[in-house]
């Protein structure tokens, strides 16, 4: 049978139209739950408020950042304006503007409905576990499937309308551009408030964790929202989206134009939402049922119903078979990745348990252990991301030996996109924790009871770890993504230089000195942009801190407890969103400028070089950062269950101290690299013109 471009078009604008139909199915859902208690409704709306005004103030400096690269693509991208090509420039700025405010919506939608779904799922722990996690889950759910719907959607339209790499990649660059600050803000902010709230309140004071007393625990709970919410939904929007725009650039490169290849593209990037749409509405939990059992088989299941999909379309339509082979390669190292993040920040795992254990003996045992635990954790994902390039790579290099190299890279592309395939439950499951962790605050600071406290409790321990795989997933996915976006790079080298009558080039010498050099600054820039963020959360909690110590100073009668005394909950809000919006911009401005100063000092290759030592550097710190955080949180909720002498022993201190340390690891730093990685190489692809044409040594 033959398919026509027509029709894939027609598949995927009509699977992200289904999974918008499915996201408004589960929000009226989740709306429609009973919540009467008025004490959460307060504490709600607070959460609620705070972090929507964060987003707007965010969204109003990145509106202007947008506006001013917008105007810089228009005159220079592709190529300067003024040699003719006016239209490419304008295509590509607005493209560039519409990846941005896309991007943008997934952050809002994803706010919108957390600040919902929490305390929905706070009053259902009151029935059982089943209810409260099916509202977390599906309150995640609404944002999984809105945000790859409208990535899946934003691409196809910006194809269908433009057939033009540089445009998907132009959209692609406003996504990444948006979530790479998005996520670093939010990540500032939330850090911020939990490193304060922790360290004068369970620390300090002996308090719990939500204790309404804490002025600091309304900015905690807001910053769960605008970082691991709002951010992250940017962040693997961003994340799709590149996947497909870096394939779709090769199948271009590959067909001379539009053809076979592009189709395939989009064809299987509709079937993995369609996967994951079917999979969520699946996803189920027994009343005494493992919540991270359940998480983990709705994942399963999607990616059995991706593969059964894709089997049956490649042998319906004749689809290339080693493709194929390529896309199912991804998807199973997706899956491996997976696992071995779960068994290095799952509880019931031996790191977590054995970081526990080595806080009995103070905070320095657990840094060093944990550090050590987080260190032997990359090994998995990166021999995973190694192999499936290796493997893709040569099992598509074999189609055509006359184009080998493209051909290969387009198998590594297609790798990347059977690895994010599944992302629309991947978003869903990452959502759920964020969700269920503010249910968890709810429930204490309303005192909904004990029973109630120990279902969100067992919720936030499985949304945790789910986060800890989730984020080693997105990493992963980002690493091969970037690796695809090499030769998208590659492919815009060579298009540019065949216009320019110039040579070509078909790798990278890394004995070459211009490459050496480029490789060496990329190493450093994920390291420096990490310092930069972990400095701004420092720098930002310090004040914080001496504003709640202020508080318990100065307010009669709120650390006793006393009837009617509230904390001055907005002047940590505040703290913590004028200290996130002002430290935001600089780490990702950096990284930018370094790959626009390497690329005209060394050209093309020094590119090739700078944003290789990019991603084995990025890919290690964000793994190693997201690992050793998810762990060093959940070994200080295995004590809190009660193990090696429980809340408040000295055990529990220093368990919280390793949090601490382990919070700006995996909320702020780690996840924004695999974006700063992202953004480096679009970048550099959409530029490749100019560094091919002015350079110092290229």
């Amino acid at each position: 049978m033959q398919l026509e471009l027509t029709h894939v078009y027609v598949l995927s604008i009509a699977v992200a139209v289904l999974a918008f139909g499915v996201a408004a199915y589960f929000y009226t859902w989740v709306k429609a739950r009973p919540s009467s208690n008025k004490e959460i409704e307060t504490i709600s709306e607070y959460i609620r408020q705070g972090a929507n005004a964060f987003l707007r103030r965010e969204y109003v400096i990145l509106a202007r950042f947008v506006l001013i690269v917008g105007i810089l693509i228009l005159v220079f991208l592709p190529k300067p304006i003024w040699q003719g090509e006016v239209v490419d420039n304008i295509v590509m700025g607005v493209t560039y503007v519409v990846g941005a405010i896309v991007s943008a919506l997934a952050g809002k939608i994803g706010i919108m409905i957390a600040t919902i779904a929490n305390k929905k799922a706070a009053e259902a722990a009151v029935t059982d576990i089943k209810s409260s996690f099916l509202t977390g889950f599906r309150g995640g759910a609404v944002m999984g499937m809105a945000v790859v719907g409208a990535s899946l959607l934003g691409v196809t339209v910006v194809f269908m309308l433009t057939k033009s790499s540089a445009a998907v990649l132009g959209f692609s660059f406003g996504a990444s551009s948006l979530a790479l600050f998005a996520k670093a803000g939010g990540g500032i902010f939330t850090k911020t408030a939990d490193i304060s709230a922790d360290l004068v309140g369970k620390v300090e004071l002996g308090i719990p964790e939500d204790d309404p007393r804490n002025p600091a625990v309304i900015a905690d709970n807001v910053g769960d929202n605008v970082g691991d919410v709002a951010g992250m939904g940017a962040d693997l929007f961003d994340s799709h989206v590149a996947s497909l725009s870096a394939a779709l650039a090769m199948a271009i490169g590959i067909d001379n134009g539009v053809g076979r290849h592009s189709l395939l593209v989009l064809c299987f990037g509709a079937l993995g939402l369609l996967a994951s749409t079917i999979g969520v509405l699946m996803a189920r939990m027994g009343t005494n049922g493992n919540p991270t059992g359940a998480l983990n088989k709705s994942t399963y299941i999607t990616t059995g119903i991706f593969a059964v999909l894709t089997t049956a379309v490649t042998f319906l339509f004749d689809f290339e078979i080693r493709i194929w082979g390529a896309v199912m390669i991804g998807l199973l190292v997706g899956v491996v990745i997976g696992i071995a993040s779960d068994y290095f920040t799952n509880d019931n795992k031996k790191p977590v348990q054995n970081v526990a254990k080595a806080s009995e003996s103070g905070p320095a045992f657990t840094i060093l252990s944990g550090t050590s635990y987080g260190f032997l954790s990359v090994l998995p994902p990166l021999v995973g991301i190694a192999i499936s390039a290796l493997i893709s790579y040569n099992l598509c290099a074999a189609i055509d030996a006359a184009n080998s190299v493209q051909y290969g890279m387009f198998g590594i592309a297609m790798a990347a996109v059977g690895m994010l395939s599944i992302v629309g439950m991947i978003i869903s499951n990452d959502a759920y924790g964020p969700i269920v962790d503010n249910a968890r605050g709810l429930v204490e600071m309303g005192d909904l009871g004990e029973k109630a406290l120990e279902i969100t409790d067992e919720l936030d321990s499985a949304g945790n770890t789910v986060k800890a795989v989730t984020k080693g997933f997105a990493i992963s996915a980002a690493g091969l993504t970037i690796i695809a976006l090499l030769g998208a790079f590659m492919s815009e080298v060579n298009t540019a230089a065949a216009e320019l009558g110039v040579a070509g080039i078909t790798g990278f010498d890394i004995l070459n000195p211009v490459v050496f050099f480029g490789m060496i600054v990329g190493a450093a820039i994920p390291a420096v942009f990490s310092a930069m963020l972990m400095l701004g959360v420092d720098r930002n909690a310090q004040r914080m801190v001496a504003e709640i110590h202020r508080q318990f100073k100065e307010i009669p009668g709120l650390l006793e407890g006393r009837k009617g005394v509230r904390p001055e909950y907005e002047k940590c809000i505040d703290i913590a969103t004028v200290g996130a919006l002002k430290e935001l911009i600089p780490a990702g401005l950096m990284a930018i400028v370094a790959t626009v100063v390497v690329g005209f000092v060394g050209g093309v290759q020094a590119i090739g070089g700078f944003l290789t030592g990019n991603i084995v550097s990025g890919l290690l710190i964000a793994l190693f950062m997201s690992n050793s955080g998810g762990l060093w949180d959940n070994a200080k909720k295995y004590i809190e269950a009660g193990n090696h002498g429980g809340k408040g022993s000295d055990a529990h201190k220093a368990a919280v101290v390793g949090d601490t340390v382990g919070d700006p690891y995996k909320d702020t730093a780690g996840p924004s690299i695999n974006t700063q990685v992202t953004v480096v190489s679009l970048i550099s692809s959409l530029m490749a013109t100019l560094f091919l044409a002015f350079s110092l040594f290229g």
